[in-house]
């Protein structure tokens, strides 16, 4: 035989591999469209695989990704473990580089964007995380992403954007980037953070183009698109059908697999170019086929197992694994077929290894030797056979047991034994928790939910606890749940998956019914709809505020005039105050609850368990984020609200005093201000972030000296303070002193010298001084950072008639009037200055 030929049993064994000599059609499709030159008109770029559970998409997947490797093709695939554009190009990059082609300029672009939206998160967090020691604080974060998520700034992460004004959505959203272009290096860096897609993708094209050159095609598969197509869909069609992201090599082939038809709407105009392949269950000729691949040809058993499969690839499988011997071996489709399937094997060690490989919902080498609970050499080899059995899907260097046999060895397990089945859980969730806690030695807990593993490993541990009815497993859950909302809708869907699974794996109706509700609740109203559902299951939904606080929301005068409007509060992290990114005032993240049927709610209340219920902190801790969440959007009346049902669950939190205190001071109620604030400082004198909120608020009442020694118990503890160096130079002015209102001023730009409010204020300080000049620069550099700053503007049109440039003073103040049109202030110094210029 000459050499590289393939011998005829090879071709036999790939036409045979998997079990899949029934799907010849589609396969043959598939391979010969390689068969077909790319400007022939009956050459498809796209295939979309859909059908049914069980009906044997991602096997048939897997072998298009096998005869698209005997063609030579570079192939990556990508399955629901990708939540994102980033993460699936992040997987595409991986596979390439197992293959010899690195697509090194697209995995620099990756890292970059990983720095840049932390950056990016990092600085929203700035002016809106009330943490005056420098970590996130509960809730900060999921702010911090609203603020990005809800102007579309985060891929696959919409918590809010349900909620928000459009008007006030364009002017945020522009507001943003003008700070993040003064913040980073480049515009590419803006983008990166705002709209990844168009900067990675082009980066993509590239890359692809320049390996076209070294293999004859490139295939991506995109496997349950079901859960990925949401993220993917319009991605993937403006990659293959508009010129958006530049060219794609014509040899570029995708294959996309879920349980729906593609989206006539979105894709109706490409159908010469694609092909749809609907997967039906099996005809009678290729389930015989199948049968008889596997050695089952008797035809009273051929029959009976036609019968009761209903032609479903997966379990024809199964039941031709069980090689029955007669009709009365083939019987239920599911639970009885993995009882055949079990009694066939002789060896007991791998029934049971069967067995505890379904209790896992992944399983590797090492989950398994816990479930098998058996030494090491042993674990090895039966996962070694259970890797080879035909219902176990391969991810990755995982398995998973398939939905339609996993389901039934789960039933059986809880029904024959349920004392084995708590015990194996329980074996499982010790085993998930022992790893978690190693990967946490050591480490900023801050960081662990950025972890993929640690969140892995987490959700391991609640899931088993869950199924094993552990007696703190839900409320444990649940208070993850609310860390997890702080990441955005991705991980909180998670979490809420967990509850779903455990419910429905245990028989568990409490646990389904928290499930299924929360999960009816992110769908409709993202993370927000998740917190007001655990709020009102517990039964603390705040009650509508009654009548209006006086709302004072900060204006755009510079500080120098009498009454003029200032940023109103402390930086709820060492950044911005409270109220002085007109961005944040405009963020709408109120929303209203999940409408979710009136009959399920009944149903799932009913449901629940009445040993689950919520801790007074956590419940508090729900009402301080939507607490801050009120506070982004500038209501910080609904935020006092949200505040005082958080106080009457935890009445000597000194935290939540602090915030309640600095809103209400927002609000123009100093005194009761004043009030919480002193007993927030009186239970916890370390915060910073109260002393400065005191300070602020007895400045206001008029004793600047109670203010001084307040801002210097904040500044003692915090030198670098920013808003209260801001605060104690303003204490300085009413004080007489212009020495140290500057020197104060000199401290605030030299601790954050990207803080336009901080040059702006120094800038009005030099101004009071008679140094325009001076003041002049400080507003240049306030505006650098941040263009859409009227204020600065204006403060810097009055330095220049003050200087005697008459039409510089008036193009200042028209662009101060231009982005606030009701700026009083800025209107009557440019009245000034025409009647300056008119004599």
């Amino acid at each position: 035989m000459a050499r590289g030929r393939v011998s005829l049993q090879e071709r036999v064994r790939r036409r045979t591999r998997a079990g899949l000599v029934a799907r010849s059609a589609e396969r043959e499709l598939f391979r010969g469209n390689f068969d077909t030159a790319p400007e022939d008109g009956r050459h498809r770029f796209l295939f979309h695989v859909h059908g049914t559970a069980g009906v044997g998409k991602t096997r048939l997947v897997k072998e298009f990704e096998h005869l698209a490797r005997e063609q030579g093709a570079l192939t990556a695939y990508v399955n629901e473990t990708s939540g994102s554009v980033p993460e699936v190009l992040e997987s595409v990059c991986r596979q390439f580089a197992l293959r010899g082609h690195r697509l090194k300029d697209l995995e620099r672009m990756l890292a970059t964007h990983r720095e840049r939206r932390h950056e990016a998160e990092t600085a929203a967090l700035a002016a809106l995380d009330p943490a005056p020691d420098g970590a996130p604080s509960t809730g900060g974060m999921a702010l911090a992403r609203a603020g990005l998520a809800g102007l579309g700034l985060v891929p696959g992460v919409a918590p809010f954007t349900a909620v928000l004004d459009p008007a006030q959505l364009a002017h945020g959203a522009d507001r943003l980037r003008s700070v993040l272009a003064a913040r980073f290096r480049s515009h590419e860096d803006v983008r990166l953070v705002l709209d990844p897609a168009s900067v990675l993708t082009p980066v993509l094209t590239d890359e692809l183009n320049a390996v076209a050159s070294d293999v004859p095609w490139i295939v991506l598969l995109l496997d349950t698109y079901e859960r990925t197509g949401p993220f993917l869909d319009a991605w993937l069609h403006d990659l293959l059908t508009t010129d958006r992201y530049g060219a794609l090599p014509d040899t570029v082939v995708v294959v996309t697999a879920g349980q729906h038809p593609a989206d006539p709407a979105r894709w109706g105009t490409f159908a010469d170019f694609m092909t749809s392949l609907p997967l039906q269950p099996f005809t009678e000729a290729e389930a015989r086929g199948l049968l008889a691949e596997r050695g089952v040809t008797a035809e009273p058993v051929v029959a009976e197992a036609l019968r009761l499969t209903g032609g479903l690839p997966v379990l024809l499988s199964t039941i031709a694994g069980t090689r029955p011997a007669g009709p009365e071996d083939v019987t239920d489709p599911s639970a009885t077929a993995v009882e055949r399937f079990l009694k066939w094997e002789q060896d007991p060690g791998r029934r049971f290894a069967a067995l505890a490989g379904a209790l896992p919902r992944l399983l590797d080498a090492d989950v398994f030797a816990v479930a098998a609970d058996c030494d090491r050499d042993r674990a090895e080899e039966l996962y070694a056979w259970v890797e080879t059995l035909p219902f176990a899907d391969r991810l990755g260097g995982r398995i998973r047991y398939h939905d339609i046999v996993r389901a039934p060895m789960l039933r059986l397990q809880r029904g024959r034994s349920p004392r084995g089945w708590a015990d194996g859980h329980g074996r499982l969730a010790q085993a998930f928790r022992r790893w978690r806690e190693q990967t946490e030695s050591g480490r900023d807990t801050g960081t662990l939910w950025l972890d993929e593993t640690w969140c892995e490993l987490r959700l391991g541990e609640l899931y088993h606890r869950l199924c094993a009815a552990g007696p703190t497993a839900v409320s444990d859950t649940l208070r993850d749940l609310v860390d997890a909302c702080d990441q955005g809708e991705a991980l909180a869907a998670r979490w809420v998956r967990v509850l779903e699974d455990a419910g429905r794996d245990a028989g568990a109706p409490g646990v389904s019914a928290w499930g299924d509700r929360l999960s009816a609740a992110l769908a409709s109203g993202g993370t927000r709809a998740v917190l007001d559902t655990l709020l009102d299951w517990a039964g603390h939904t705040p009650l509508p505020v009654p009548g209006r606080l006086p709302v004072r929301r900060g204006g755009d005068e510079p500080s120098t005039t009498p009454g003029g409007g200032v940023p109103a509060g402390p930086p709820d992290f060492p950044g911005d105050p409270v109220g002085a990114d007109p961005m944040l005032w405009d963020l709408d993240l109120a929303g209203a609850p999940a409408d979710v049927d009136w009959m399920s709610q009944e149903q799932a209340r009913l449901t629940t368990p009445a040993d689950v219920t919520l801790p007074a902190p956590l419940l508090a801790r729900i009402h301080r984020d939507r607490a801050l969440a009120h506070a982004a959007r500038g209501d910080h009346t609904s935020a006092v609200t949200e505040l005082s049902g958080a106080l009457a669950l935890t009445p000597d939190d000194a935290r939540t005093l602090a915030l309640r205190g600095e809103y209400l001071r927002a609000l123009g109620l100093h005194a009761e201000a004043v009030a919480d604030l002193e007993q927030a400082t009186a239970l916890d004198p370390a915060d910073a972030y109260a002393w400065a909120s005191l300070g602020a608020a007895r400045l206001t009442l008029g004793h600047p000296e109670g203010a001084r020694t307040a801002l210097d118990h904040a500044l003692a503890l915090r030198p670098d303070y920013t808003w209260a160096l801001v605060r104690r130079a303003r204490v300085a002015r009413e004080l007489g002193d212009p020495e140290g209102r500057l020197a104060a001023l000199d401290r605030a730009v030299a601790a954050e010298p990207d803080s336009a409010w901080a040059h702006c204020e120094r800038g009005d300080a030099l101004r009071a001084a008679d140094r325009d000049r001076e003041a002049l620069a400080a507003y240049d550099r306030a505006l650098a950072l941040d263009p859409g700053y009227a204020s600065a503007y204006a403060s810097r049109g009055v330095a220049h008639h003050r200087l005697g440039h008459l039409d510089e003073a008036l193009a200042d103040l028209d662009r101060a009037l231009e982005l606030n049109p009701s700026y009083a202030w800025a209107r009557e110094r440019r009245d000034a200055v025409v009647q300056h210029r008119d004599g």
